[in-house]
């Protein structure tokens, strides 16, 4: 009996005397980053982690309906789902004001002094600042001009109409996005915002969205995804959402294509980084920030993808920079959820606008 006790302790102390003798490796961290296509290439991810000693997980979205779900669903979480997003300035200031972003310590970004003057004027670029607090940190910026087959036209588009032309019907393709495409309606409107349409406005931008669904052959998501579709089905026509980093992979692939911002002005969104309010390590979230405003990220980002870098001043001809809408928060960002998914959905005019 005694002997079996002596058995019974042995085998009860020597996993525990086990764990005293070898130390116990710590969990790796993990940043979960929530971004667009392109932002965060694999050589910037592995230099990242190398440095700080940490695992890097990177959730790519197509459309902001998606980013904001993704938000909306971190933030009632409690922890929250993510510890960085990547936004346009109009979405930073509805997460910042829905209470889903915590301020930027600008101090601990030190890789901002290498980005142009206009960057760094956070209370001249609208839904940075809330409260006296920043809340993102510009990345990278483009318009959403018209990308067309050279072939197809014997001078480029110059107005946003041509969408519409039925001569190109179902040779067009553009952005599955709610708010953009109501922006692009207003403009097709002559609206003088495209963020904030009128009450009257609704049905008349419905009947353009409508006729608009009907012309294109496709709305698709993501850039490479364009890219393969313009090619595939021969369209001549393209609504750019992601503005060069469309020409670029088209050019890559030899497609004779042009580029044009068409007479009403253009779409501009710039992306920038924020930190959620749930994020688990803030330091390695600022860190991140620190290193996508860096030289390879920004070296990738225009060389890979086409797009522009906030290190350098914005650089069009002459006269066309004031062509360019900048997105803002619109004035129902449900609504025009709502009524592009009806829309989309191949609903008609009644049935759309049904409360």
């Amino acid at each position: 009996m005694t002997f079996n006790c002596r058995i019974i302790v042995c085998l009860i102390l020597m996993p525990l005397l086990a764990g005293l003798a070898l130390p116990t490796a710590a969990a790796t961290p993990v940043l979960r980053v929530l971004a667009w296509p392109g932002y965060v290439e694999p050589e910037v991810i592995e230099e990242f982690q190398k440095r700080h000693k940490v695992s890097v997980e990177v959730t790519v979205v197509d459309n902001d309906d998606t980013l904001l779900e993704k938000m909306r669903i971190g933030a009632g979480s409690g922890s929250g789902n993510f510890d960085l997003v990547a936004a346009n300035t109009a979405e930073i200031s509805r997460y910042a004001g829905a209470g889903w972003l915590q301020p930027i310590a600008l101090n601990d970004i030190p890789a901002r002094a290498g980005q142009a003057p206009r960057f760094l004027d956070y209370a001249g670029l609208p839904g940075l600042m809330q409260g006296g607090r920043v809340y993102g940190i510009p990345f990278t910026y483009a318009e959403m001009g018209l990308i067309y087959d050279r072939k197809a036209f014997v001078q480029p588009p110059d107005s946003i109409a041509v969408l519409w032309d039925e001569r190109y019907r179902k040779k067009v393709l553009a952005f599955n996005g709610s708010s953009h495409n109501f922006s692009l309606a207003a403009l097709r409107l002559g609206r003088p915002s495209p963020f904030n349409l009128a009450e009257r406005d609704w049905p008349l931008a419905v009947d353009q969205l409508i006729a608009l669904r009907r012309n294109v052959l496709v709305f698709y998501t993501q850039p490479e995804e364009s890219a393969d579709l313009f090619i595939r089905h021969k369209a001549v026509l393209m609504y750019a959402n992601y503005g060069r980093q469309q020409l670029k992979l088209l050019t890559d692939r030899h497609a004779d294509v042009g580029y044009v911002i068409p007479a009403e002005g253009a779409l501009a969104w710039l992306d920038c980084w924020a930190i959620t309010r749930g994020a688990g390590n803030v330091r390695l979230a600022h860190a991140f920030i620190d290193h996508m405003l860096g030289a390879t990220a920004s070296r990738l980002l225009e060389s890979r993808q086409g797009l522009s870098s906030t290190k350098k001043a914005i650089s069009m001809p002459a006269g066309k920079e004031r062509q360019l809408h900048w997105l803002m928060p619109v004035e129902n960002a449900e609504e025009r959820t709502r009524l592009w998914q009806r829309i989309l959905s191949g609903d008609t005019r009644n049935r759309v606008l049904q409360p």
